[in-house]
């Protein structure tokens, strides 16, 4: 059979995910970006090396860039040049969606975070960002005690209706 048959679907390659973002953040709407890198980011990369934890995303003029986010130098690149692991990264997205989330960030008071962190079917590195609003204390202890009903809920279910 084929390597790149139709039929098969494959599925893409999560390298990071900020675990955080769900916790913090109430995520409205989210949308993918390809991700700018240099030959040892992405080797890094590859290699797990990556930091998502306090990353955000800013729209500077008409570019988007990616801040904050960690990606260890490769430990087997050339010597000659150092990068800097917190550089602002560009994110390569569309005109359209540039300006339409321009608009929410700066009326509404939401930004843009990166959830996730991919190699898409093609190889090509990808992040998947969200329109987020922040949430307060109270509101993320309520978030934990609702899952934690929820799972004890779960559990005493799970048990009840096993045949013995």
């Amino acid at each position: 059979m084929a390597k790149n048959a139709p039929d098969q679907k494959e599925e893409n390659r999560v390298v990071s995910t900020n675990r955080r973002a769900t916790i913090r953040y109430d995520l409205l709407e989210t949308v993918e970006a390809g991700l700018v890198l240099t030959g040892p980011e992405v080797k890094s990369v590859r290699a797990g090396n990556v930091n998502l934890g306090d990353g955000f995303a800013r729209i500077d003029g008409d570019q988007v860039y990616l801040w904050n986010v960690h990606i260890s130098p490769y430990l087997f690149g050339a010597l000659h040049e150092p990068q800097d692991p917190l550089r602002k990264r560009k994110l390569l997205l569309n005109r359209r969606e540039i300006l339409r989330w321009m608009g929410k960030t700066t009326v509404k008071g939401l930004t843009i975070i990166p959830v996730e962190i991919y190699f898409n079917q093609r190889g090509l590195a990808k992040v998947k960002l969200a329109l987020a609003k922040g949430r307060k204390g109270p509101d993320q202890r309520e978030e934990l005690r609702r899952k934690t009903v929820g799972r004890e809920l779960q559990r005493e279910f799970t048990g009840k209706h096993r045949i013995k």
